[in-house]
């Protein structure tokens, strides 16, 4: 039975992802789009959560490591996104990663004002909504089900 359940966590964590990265991307280069610095940040959960389900299947004997691993990455990813979220609803203030694209403090005149002239995208400025939610409530959301769901697998495997 437990067996089952780490196959269809895996196999949804897998297309979750997909689904969740594919989104992103169809926001931002077919509906124009741009994200703040945050939200490309909060996509590098779901791509390492791909890495290593592939890995999985390759490493099957490292099973448990790769669902610890998934839960370490899930639980990273619900404290940026509701770190994010407090910086859009105005609790807590924008980070450096929110202010430029571009921390180097040695840019010539030229580097500055082409920066100036780039639309950056705030992090407290919410560009894209469904049904009224920010894409970082359904990635605190999606994040917490996933956590909760590798966190029951983890503490059941040795039950099988």
């Amino acid at each position: 039975m437990i067996e089952i359940n780490k196959i269809i966590t895996f196999k949804l964590i897998f297309l979750i992802s997909i689904i969740a990265l594919s989104s992103a991307f169809f926001i931002e280069y077919i509906l124009g789009h741009q994200p703040c610095n945050l939200c490309i940040l909060e996509r590098i959960p779901y791509l390492l959560a791909l890495i290593i389900i592939v890995l999985n299947y390759k490493f099957i004997n490292l099973e448990k490591y790769f669902i610890l691993s998934l839960i370490l990455i899930f639980l990273a990813a619900t404290i940026l996104s509701l770190y994010h979220l407090g910086i859009e609803q105005g609790f807590i203030e924008e980070s450096l990663v929110c202010d430029l694209k571009n921390g180097s403090n040695l840019l010539s005149k030229e580097d500055i004002l082409k920066q100036l002239q780039q639309k950056n995208v705030s992090c407290k400025d919410v560009t894209f909504k469904i049904l009224g939610l920010s894409l970082t409530s359904y990635n605190i959301i999606i994040s917490i089900l996933i956590l909760y769901f590798t966190t029951k697998v983890y503490l059941s495997y040795g039950n099988n």
